[in-house]
Formats: structure tokens, C-alpha cells, sequence
């Protein structure tokens, strides 16, 4: 695993840190894409998490992998709301049909991306190391 966005597809589970007023929140991911050069991930409009990512753009996402190493990724996102990153997300994922039935055209629906980012690898027994997005 070269890249963040490969490390993240071999262990699908990850988590996105934001900000609610001077407290941290964390919670579980399971979607990555590539759009435009960037990461891409998707939420939905009525959840603490997109207010949040509203009010300060600034995230972390945590991964843990296997051999005892783990990425980490910060930086700063911003909202693409064009059905066509939508349907994208739909076509890699046609799983999250089963949440937004109504798919590219569901209103409450939006995918997010980062706009600067930096994904740094750790382990416990070598240095950190920066590695690229993808």
C-alpha cells in the first residue's frame, strides 16, 4: 500500500474527527472515492457531522491497519453537491442505495472532499512517513 487512498481500501473502516464547538467528535466511515485528483466521502445533510464539518472545515481520519500500523490523514474539506459526483459515489457504492433510495437525485444526500490534506503512515516500529493521497 503506496498511497492513503489504498491503505483506506484495504481497511475499510475509518474514522472522521470534526469539531463541535470546543469539543472533539469522532465517528465511523466506510466511503472513499477518487473524483478530480481528490479524496472523496459523503454524508448526509441532516447529520451532526455535516453541521459540524459546516462550521469548521478542518478534519482528521484515523485508520488502523494491519502489522501494527496506522494512517492518519489531515486536512481540509470542501462540499461537491453536482449530481455527477453523486452518481459517482452510487456507482462505486451501489450499497448506499439502501440509505438514499432516491440516489444521485436524493436532496440530503452530498459527498465531500479534500481540498488540502496531508496522510502520514505510522508504525510501531519504524519512523512516521508521509505517503501521497493516491
Amino acid at each position: 500500500m503506496n498511497t492513503a487512498f489504498d491503505f483506506i481500501k484495504a481497511n475499510p473502516v475509518f474514522h472522521i474527527a470534526t469539531v463541535d464547538g470546543a469539543s472533539a467528535r469522532v465517528r465511523p466511515f466506510g466511503f472513499i472515492m477518487k473524483r478530480n485528483n481528490a479524496l472523496y466521502f459523503c454524508t448526509n445533510k441532516t447529520k451532526d457531522v455535516y453541521k459540524q464539518l459546516q462550521q469548521n472545515p478542518d478534519i482528521e481520519i484515523s485508520v488502523m491497519g494491519k502489522n501494527d500500523t496506522w494512517l492518519r490523514i489531515r486536512g481540509r474539506i470542501a462540499f461537491d453537491e453536482t449530481r455527477e459526483a453523486k452518481a459517482q459515489a452510487f456507482e462505486q457504492s451501489p450499497n448506499l442505495l439502501r440509505i438514499y433510495p432516491k440516489g444521485a437525485d436524493d436532496e440530503i444526500f452530498v459527498t465531500f472532499y479534500f481540498t488540502e490534506a496531508t496522510a502520514t503512515l505510522f508504525s510501531f516500529t519504524a519512523a512516521p512517513k508521509n505517503i501521497p493521497l493516491f
